[in-house]
């Protein structure tokens, strides 16, 4: 029997539903966290109770996972591997060449990063490992902008469209920590009469099914699956 509860991106709400769980005496809990900082706070929980605690796609930090292992707890993360995720976005640009993104010619990869929830580990190692692979490539980059999109298409819509408002054809690449910002960063690109591939180049996370279908016709230029 399996049970699932929405956390509706908001952690008291989240928190509320596990205190539920623990009081059913439920065998085992599945969690994607809202927030990783919290992860402290809900394996005690969890771990108090008795029950195998496995994390799902948002990974705590190292310290916490660390005292996993210290302890012997019954708790695990499944997940890809943020870090290498933002590697290969940023090989995806760094493959292209200076000559191919650097448009305005200042000898620098001028970009955007609309991040997901900066609490999120996999927002912070998908931002850091993406330019950290350019500057290993040995390109010059300059962070025009970084700011939050919490994952979500229309936020990064604005985020974009404000950006380009701001820097114009300054901006040669927006990196987007997942796919469903890409499509909001997409839009705002086409609304300013600028073409991916060709004047800017964009990237995401997810393969999702309608990002893949915009690589394969030349709307994004790469995605991370």
């Amino acid at each position: 029997n399996i049970t699932i509860q929405e956390g509706q991106n908001d952690q008291a709400t989240q928190s509320n539903q596990i205190d539920a769980f623990i009081a059913d005496g439920v065998d085992v809990l599945i969690i994607n966290p809202v927030n990783t900082s919290s992860a402290e706070t809900i394996t005690d929980k969890v771990v108090d109770a008795g029950i195998p605690l496995v994390y799902i796609n948002r990974e705590p930090g190292e310290d916490e996972e660390a005292r996993w292992d210290e302890n012997g707890w019954d708790v695990t993360y499944v997940g890809c591997d943020a870090r290498q995720s933002g590697t290969f976005q940023g090989e995806i640009i760094a493959d292209l060449g200076l000559d191919a993104i650097d448009k305005n010619g200042n000898g620098k990869i001028d970009y955007v990063m609309i991040e997901g929830d900066p609490e999120n580990v996999d927002a912070q190692y998908r931002t850091e490992f993406s330019v950290k692979a350019l500057t290993d490539a040995g390109m010059e980059v300059e962070e025009l902008l970084k700011q939050r999109g919490d994952w979500d298409q229309a936020k990064a819509q604005q985020i974009a469209q404000d950006a380009l408002n701001q820097y114009g054809d300054k901006i040669e690449v927006i990196f987007c920590n997942n796919d469903a910002m890409a499509l909001g960063a997409l839009q705002a690109i086409e609304a300013a009469g600028r073409k991916v591939n060709e004047d800017i180049y964009l990237v995401g996370v997810d393969a999702l099914t309608e990002a893949v279908q915009n690589v394969i016709d030349g709307k994004q230029t790469g995605t991370v699956f």
